[in-house]
């Protein structure tokens, strides 16, 4: 077989993810492989995949028949954690060559040579996730807009739903030292916004690599990790991309109110309002103290934006508790939901739980919620009306416009203009429209300097 010299790739879930399929690609790139397009029929597709849900498995095996669609000899590596949870049910769809685990995706260019000797059924090279050990950094590149920056992997959290740590292997983490130096480099490449990732960053610090022989003097905490960050000459935004309620602290919430470059915008996992469920997943928190958070947000940032993940359909969870959950999401003062429909996981305690919800009740409180959503994004961009804000824009799929987002997270689409793409500009608030999304036009003087 010829030496394959072309590679595309397929991200399927979380920023996470992404940065990891990116660092992926340089690995190719510097073995001497040219990227394609995913629909160029590369001699390589690599997916990299997800398995929070069940469509998230579907939607693989849906990526790898479309890949050979595209080229029928081309051969398709599949890593992710859906490849660390079932590699053998990956191995045996059709047109899939080699499948890696957690602690071998990134070693993917030893196992390409062996993609000849697997006729028919694919390899398997997924060892067990404890073996996942050492924190390997990752960044995305190619949006030169924005970057996602991994910073921590692997979870200690024991919720009841969820099969990460089992994909992803126990907390580890970066160095505040070597996270910085990414930065650097990321900022030299021109990007000027950088999206915090992990599987959970405010647990920055636990599991900390020890680099050649030498133990940091003390595990860093994610504050001061953000503290360092905001040091980095060259990029204009740091942007946290989701943080455990229990581990945003006052002191990270003050940081960032008072920072130069991190913007005013959470995203907090809150997955159901009611304390019997919140119990019964294993989260580290009642309700009562996610309003604390949320209340003392918005003491120190009144144009903070917040958004909460939500789960609906939770085994156990009556009418009555999710109408619990609904009036407490409805008093909140948040600005946006993302609203999951739960799903049975194997290996999860939550899958032997009684009380299941049906999945036609499921979908009708999802629904509820989204549009519970939609009202508070409203309200919020209504919140904002008349004001001047920064924008940070990028073409749009559409050739004709730009889009991006200000500091606080509110959506602006506008039409091109090319010499203000992957630039700050500065735009004011004007309307609202009927599908909810913000009106807005550049302001005279829309440099930012």
């Amino acid at each position: 077989m010829a030496t394959p010299r072309s590679v595309a790739f397929y991200t399927l879930g979380c920023k996470l993810n992404y940065s990891e399929t990116s660092s992926i690609g340089r690995l190719f790139e510097e073995a001497g492989y040219t990227e394609l397009s995913f629909n160029d029929g590369a001699d390589i597709y690599v997916i990299n995949t997800c398995s929070v849900t069940d469509f998230a498995d579907r939607k693989c095996r849906q990526i790898v028949r479309r890949a050979l669609r595209f080229n029928p000899q081309a051969k398709v590596i599949v890593v992710g954690c859906y490849a660390q949870l079932k590699p053998d049910e990956i191995a045996d769809i059709p047109g899939v060559d080699l499948v890696l685990g957690a602690a071998e995706k990134f070693r993917i260019l030893d196992f390409v040579e062996e993609l000849s000797k697997a006729p028919g059924k694919g390899m398997v090279k997924a060892g067990e996730v404890s073996e996942a050990k050492n924190f390997v950094d990752a960044f995305s590149f190619g949006d030169r807009t924005r970057s996602f920056l991994k910073v921590q992997d692997g979870c200690d959290y024991k919720c009841t739903f969820c099969t990460i740590p089992m994909a992803r292997g126990r907390s580890r983490s970066d160095t505040v030292e070597q996270v910085v130096s990414n930065a650097c480099k990321i900022a030299e490449l021109g990007v000027k916004e950088i999206v915090l990732t992990g599987v959970n960053i405010g647990d920055f610090g636990n599991g900390t690599e020890v680099i050649e022989g030498v133990r940091p003097k003390k595990e860093a905490l994610f504050i001061d990790l953000i503290q360092a960050l905001d040091e980095v000459e060259g990029i204009e935004r740091f942007r946290i991309s989701s943080i455990e309620p229990n581990l945003c602290t006052n002191e990270i919430i003050e940081f960032v109110a008072g920072s130069q470059r991190f913007v005013p915008h959470f995203h907090m996992p809150l997955q159901s309002g009611n304390n019997k469920q919140l119990r019964q997943m294993r989260r580290r928190y009642q309700r009562e103290l996610y309003a604390d958070r949320v209340a003392h947000i918005k003491k120190v940032m009144p144009h903070c934006c917040i958004g909460v993940d939500v789960i609906v359909g939770f085994p156990g969870e009556t009418e009555e508790d999710f109408l619990e959950s609904y009036r407490f999401l409805n008093e909140l003062d948040i600005s946006y939901l993302h609203v999951f429909t739960y799903s049975e996981r194997p290996n999860t305690p939550a899958a032997e739980m009684d009380g299941i919800v049906p999945m036609q009740e499921r979908r009708r409180r999802n629904q509820m919620l989204n549009i519970l959503s939609d009202k508070k994004r409203r309200y919020f961009y209504e919140q904002h009306l008349g004001e001047k804000r920064e924008v940070l824009f990028e073409q749009s799929k559409s050739e004709s416009s730009m889009s991006g987002f200000t500091d606080n997270y509110i959506r602006v689409d506008l039409p091109l203009e090319t010499g203000i793409l992957n630039e700050i500009a500065t735009v004011a608030l004007e309307k609202i429209d009927e599908e909810g999304l913000m009106q807005a036009r550049l302001a005279p003087t829309y440099s930012h300097q």
